[in-house]
């Protein structure tokens, strides 16, 4: 499917976002590994966190869908879960894949985990590592690829591991195969990446000489997953930067969470001269929350460095769209990590601002763009190579542009945000 993106004389309006998928999965996976039942609310309607629910009811836990996107979920403990009769399809989600990978390897339940041909295509070496140190057995192909086949012979074994990178699905993945062991695993974070995991398991952190050590053992009690899911800021990162760029903007974006290990961009883009306000703050469980309000914006340039890439690292391609109408040069550096996602970001968005008519280089590990206040995107098809993120980028940068664009493979944006493009429509009319 094709969309075309209308330049915008106007955009204005408030919107519900969708609910953040981080927490929806791990919600659905935590509350099937306590002993009782969670309610959930606001559950993603996205197709990723569902990939999860349909992985944990072949695990045997029973999910019950209210309507309303509130799910009940009825938690059959570390022990209660069961060998699946078929493969867990873990659809495009690498968050499914990577931290159900933890869950398997540490519970002894022999499993098969695959994926789309865009997961099938992304490299699994990151977990296979430590989870074999624990003691699991992975198959997989070409020894680094989904499928990957885990299975265990004896116990669990505890590891100490230093994140080799700001991961917050690799520190995930080794800490919920620690909740299955007899000794504790330890975790050593250096740069800091989203802590959804030790928030909503409630996990012991030690802070020591810049370092956050978090552990995980089978003395930690799983808790209830009973809470409002906030929503995504991810989603709400397009229309920051949409209501920044645009001469007439005025948009708010209610109970969006805050979790300081995701609003980097925020950080950014108030840097960046961006006018944001944040009110009604607030908390849903374990996750701050607040409204969020944007209005039209005189934007400088801005750096961003390896030490700020993992908290704004999804945030990225739109980021650059920001940097565009910035007066004067902006630069990432630190930041191939996104040429491991859904596509190669960095030459999807490279190819992006090419057509866009932009002043740019591209670079091994991020880009440096020449902004302009007065910039006017060339009308142009822009390719969303199949990923959300690059598809929605477009389509903000599209807003901006004399004459009609078109976002190609656009349904991709369903993958995060099902509902972006009536959204648009909703702010544009």
């Amino acid at each position: 499917m094709n969309q075309d993106v209308t330049p915008a004389k106007v955009l204005q309006g408030t919107l519900k976002l969708p609910a953040d998928k981080s927490i929806s999965h791990r919600s659905a996976m935590f509350a099937s590994l306590h002993e009782g039942t969670s309610t959930i609310n606001n559950f993603s309607t996205a197709a990723d966190p569902h990939s999860t629910l349909d992985c944990m009811r072949r695990l045997g836990v029973a999910i019950r869908e209210l309507g309303d996107n509130t799910i009940e979920v009825e938690g059959v403990g570390r022990d209660g879960l069961e060998t699946p009769s078929d493969d867990l399809d873990c659809g495009n989600s690498g968050t499914t894949m990577r931290l159900l990978s933890g869950i398997i390897a540490g519970s002894g339940v022999p499993a098969r985990l695959t994926g789309d041909e865009s997961l099938s295509a992304r490299t699994m070496k990151r977990i296979i590592d430590p989870l074999s140190e624990m003691g699991a057995n992975i198959d997989a192909r070409k020894d680094d690829y989904a499928p990957l086949a885990i299975s265990r012979n004896g116990p669990i074994a505890p590891l100490h591991f230093p994140l080799p990178i700001a991961s917050a699905q690799l520190k995930s993945c080794v800490l919920l195969a620690g909740l299955f062991g007899d000794e504790e695993t330890e975790v050593i974070e250096t740069l800091p990446s989203r802590d959804h995991t030790e928030r909503l398991l409630n996990l012991p952190i030690q802070k020591e000489n810049g370092k956050k050590i978090i552990t995980s053992s089978r003395s930690d009690e799983i808790p209830e997953q009973s809470y409002r899911i906030p929503n995504d800021f991810s989603a709400a990162a397009f229309w920051l930067v949409a209501g920044a760029i645009h001469p007439e903007a005025e948009i708010t974006l209610p109970k969006v969470g805050m979790n300081p290990t995701r609003t980097g961009a925020l950080d950014i883009l108030k840097k960046m001269g961006a006018s944001v306000t944040v009110s009604n703050t607030g908390s849903e469980g374990a996750e701050p929350v607040a409204d969020l309000s944007v209005s039209s914006s005189a934007l400088q340039p801005i750096t961003i460095t390896e030490d700020i890439v993992p908290n704004c690292i999804d945030e990225i391609p739109i980021l650059a769209v920001a940097m565009l109408f910035a007066d004067g040069v902006s630069r990432i550096s630190g930041a191939e990590e996104l040429r491991h996602k859904e596509t190669d970001r960095l030459t999807a968005m490279a190819d992006m601002l090419t057509k866009a008519g932009a002043d740019f280089t591209e670079y091994e590990d991020g880009l440096e763009i020449h902004g302009d206040p007065q910039f006017s995107p060339q009308p142009s098809t822009f390719s969303s190579y199949d990923d959300h993120r690059i598809a929605m980028s477009a389509a903000v940068l599209g807003l901006m542009a004399e004459n009609t664009c078109r976002v190609t493979e656009a349904e991709c944006t369903a993958i995060s945000y099902p509902t972006f493009w009536e959204d648009l429509r909703t702010l544009t009319n």
